[in-house]
């Protein structure tokens, strides 16, 4: 493109407009895009379940803890995170009354949820999950009565469940809000 004194601006846009053209590349091809549904997949006890994405805020290691007393056996202590006060929660010892054996894959869900912020004790996060819609299971996977209530539904991936704890349940149960003894 030389630039002389009887180029007007018009003509000078539509050279770089044939350049630009030129040079582009093409548009990717469209492909059948399909929803998913993501989630954090744990451990509690021997059951495997993934939690949604958006109800867990942060995972952690096990922080120090101080205890708080007249509080049930499963609310494992209060910890300093940053400067804010976490309560963590042993969450097979609320499940099922029976202490998580705190190991190196021992980690701690954050979740805050209407007002209950709380970390929850898991044996050990497995990893983040994606499901498409077509795996979604027709009925909740199989668990026991103490779990049963805090799964929303359940996934099909392979020949492996997936139920889908709620920390949303979790969260608005009476029985996991009154942790004083």
């Amino acid at each position: 493109m030389s630039r002389g004194s009887d180029d007007s601006p018009v003509e000078l846009l539509r050279e770089v407009e044939r350049r630009s053209r030129r040079r582009a590349a093409p548009l990717p091809k469209q492909e059948d895009v399909r929803d998913q549904w993501s989630g954090i997949g744990f451990r509690v006890g021997d059951l495997r379940v993934v939690a949604a994405l958006g109800e867990v805020t942060e995972i952690l290691a096990l922080p120090v803890l101080t205890r708080v007393p007249g509080a049930k056996s499963w609310v494992l202590g209060i910890a300093n995170v940053r400067g804010n006060l976490l309560p963590i929660m042993d969450l097979d010892g609320y499940l099922h009354g029976r202490r998580t054996g705190i190991t190196k894959r021992s980690r701690v869900l954050v979740i805050n949820r209407r007002g209950v912020y709380a970390g929850l004790l898991v044996d050990e996060v497995l990893a983040l999950r994606h499901f498409e819609e077509d795996d979604k299971a027709a009925d909740i996977p199989e668990a026991d009565p103490a779990v049963r209530p805090y799964l929303d539904r359940g996934y099909i991936s392979g020949d492996e469940s997936w139920p889908v704890f709620s920390v949303r349940r979790l969260a608005e149960s009476p029985l996991f809000l009154q942790v004083a003894v």
